[in-house]
C-alpha cells in the first residue's frame, strides 16, 4: 500500500505561482509512475501530468509550458511547479501513483492505483 500526502495548495492571483508537494510512503517509490490529477467543481477529473520511472513526462495541453513535474527520489517526494496560473486552474489537485494505462493514454484514462487526499488550488 502507498500513502500519498499532498501539500502546498492555496489561493493566489492569476499569473502567480504555486508549488505542490506529494510525500510518498513507499519503498519502491522511485519505480512508480506518478503524477497529478485535478478536479474542478462540477467537472470530471483531468489528468494534468505524469512522470514515468525513467523520467519520461506527459503534460496535458492545458498546462504545457506552465507546469513542471519533478521528483526527488531521495526524499520520496513529487513536486508540481505551477507558473502563470489561470482561474481555470482552480481545482482540487490529487497526487497519484501507479499508472494502469500506457503513458500515452494515462492522462485521458486517469487510471491510477493510488490517490492522495488532495490539496485545493484557487486562482482568482
Amino acid at each position: 500500500h502507498v500513502q500519498l500526502v499532498e501539500s502546498g495548495g492555496g489561493s493566489v492571483q492569476a499569473g502567480e505561482s504555486l508549488t505542490l508537494s506529494c510525500a510518498a510512503s513507499a519503498r519502491r517509490y522511485s519505480s512508480y509512475c506518478m503524477g497529478w490529477v485535478r478536479q474542478a467543481p462540477g467537472k470530471e477529473r483531468e489528468g494534468v501530468v505524469v512522470i514515468a520511472d525513467d523520467g519520461t513526462t506527459r503534460y496535458a495541453n492545458s498546462v504545457k509550458g506552465r507546469f513542471t513535474i519533478s521528483k526527488d527520489n531521495a526524499k520520496n517526494t513529487l513536486y508540481l511547479q505551477m507558473d502563470s496560473l489561470k482561474p481555470e486552474d482552480t481545482a482540487m489537485y490529487y497526487c497519484v501513483a501507479r499508472c494502469w494505462s500506457k503513458l500515452e493514454d494515462i492522462l485521458v484514462d486517469v487510471d491510477f492505483g493510488y490517490w492522495g487526499q488532495g490539496t485545493q488550488v484557487a486562482v482568482s
